[in-house]
């Protein structure tokens, strides 16, 4: 959510934030409706100020015992006091018009953000690892024998439709165990609070973390009204709304694996071949909430926990800054990592890891005090994947595969796989 002081201080910095997303230039809009609002509220305040003047005025009038003048006061409440209410009606209607234009609005990037227009304009910035060079032709995933037997896709859409998945064995297994080696590398080495979060969340969650109302269509409602979340960067983040914590609280720095739903309305015929994009899919999210002036180094941080993972895994990896086409809707800058995939032969996002400023943390109104004794400020929110469990699975295997079929696994994987590192060509651990 922007500032509308901000905007009334500066409309050409807000407009000029607008163009480089590529998007039109909305502040003269803004602050005519911010100030037919504003004219409407202090217009409703003087008819209350009338009201209250005649109402004392009535008092004295009976007292007086001036009939005449009791009566026509009388009646100069009652139309005040409706006109205040269609007054007040008008001004709330003009206030809820101006919230949803802010809240439809993308955040501003930070400036050292690329200008861009769209991928091809994200620049890299670090790469690790080669790519494995095999002596045979490269299989994707699903394709791999040891493998394919245990991706069950045409159950999972007798049972539930398109884009859903069905693990079996020893792969559902080592996706277990990678979920769980991601949770207790962030725990134990990267000092994150573990959190079992819920999977679904009311409306003020989804729009406190940018999701509504602009992106409902991506997300699934039930009949309830509750959402099934898109990623556990909503419970998370939205665990401090309406909260003033105190300096001394930050940063606060939390972790959690739980399933994630989207309806990928705006992806029809992407990736639609393995697991690559699925309606429900696991993630380990990592969200931060900090001070203003530690937000930069926070998301450096983040960045490198998420790294962390695909380098103890042997991954190889490359980190692109978005430019600003492509950045998403909530993110101030975003970071995004990419796994070597063998299969297609290309780098595949497997992380993204963005700071929204105070973006947030203004729409559901989470501040600070200041240990200074200053006015309570709002934080700032980050998250980040660390990882996405069945893009990672993905890696493992296809960065393992071998020409026989089978698949050697990370060495980091072996406590969680009871000391097996292999999985066969029968699609079984030893």
């Amino acid at each position: 959510m922007h500032d509308i002081r901000a905007i009334r201080e500066n409309p050409a910095a807000f407009d000029a934030a607008l163009a480089r997303r590529g998007d039109a230039a909305l502040s003269s809009d803004i602050l005519a409706l911010d100030e037919a609002r504003r004219a409407k509220i202090l217009a409703s305040e003087t008819a209350q100020a009338d009201q209250n003047k005649a109402a004392k005025a009535i008092g004295a009038a009976k007292a007086k015992g001036d009939e005449e003048e009791f009566q026509r006061l009388r009646a100069e409440v009652a139309e005040k006091k409706s006109e205040v209410a269609a007054m007040q009606a008008e001004a709330k209607e003009l206030d809820a018009k101006l919230t949803d234009m802010l809240a439809r609005i993308p955040n501003a990037p930070a400036e050292d953000v690329p200008q861009g227009a769209d991928e091809d304009d994200n620049v890299e910035i670090n790469r690790w690892g080669t790519p494995v060079e095999l002596a045979f032709e490269a299989k994707e995933h699903f394709e791999i024998k040891g493998v394919s037997a245990a991706m069950d896709f045409e159950t999972a859409a007798k049972v539930s439709g398109a884009r859903f998945v069905f693990l079996k064995g020893a792969v559902a297994r080592i996706h277990r165990a990678l979920a769980q080696f991601m949770v207790d590398t962030h725990v134990d080495q990267n000092g994150l609070t573990e959190v079992n979060s819920p999977v679904l969340v009311r409306d003020e969650a989804m729009y406190g973390t940018d999701k509504l109302p602009k992106f409902g269509e991506d997300s699934y409602q039930t009949t309830g009204g509750e959402w099934l979340v898109p990623t556990s960067e909503v419970p998370l983040t939205y665990s401090v709304a309406g909260d003033v914590l105190d300096e001394s609280d930050l940063p606060l720095r939390m972790t959690s694996h739980t399933l994630c739903f989207r309806s990928e309305a705006g992806s029809a015929g992407r990736d639609t071949s393995g697991m690559l994009r699925q309606h429900q899919f696991e993630k380990v999210e990592m969200v931060s909430v900090v001070h203003p002036d530690t937000s930069d180094d926070e998301q450096k941080r983040m960045l490198r926990c998420a790294e962390g993972i695909l380098e103890a895994l042997n991954i190889p990896y490359r980190t692109v800054v978005l430019c600003t086409g492509d950045m998403g809707f909530g993110a101030r800058r975003t970071f995004d990592i990419e796994a070597w995939l063998p299969g297609q032969n290309t780098y595949r996002e497997i992380s993204s890891v963005s700071t929204t400023g105070e973006f947030q943390a203004r729409r559901m109104n989470a501040r600070f005090k200041p240990a200074d004794g200053g006015k309570p400020a709002f934080v700032h929110t980050l998250n980040g994947s660390g990882l996405a469990v069945g893009r990672c699975l993905i890696a493992v295997l296809e960065n393992g595969q071998k020409e026989d079929g089978s698949v050697e696994l990370p060495e980091v994987l072996a406590p969680y796989l009871g000391g097996k590192r292999i999985l066969g060509a029968d699609g079984v651990l030893s």
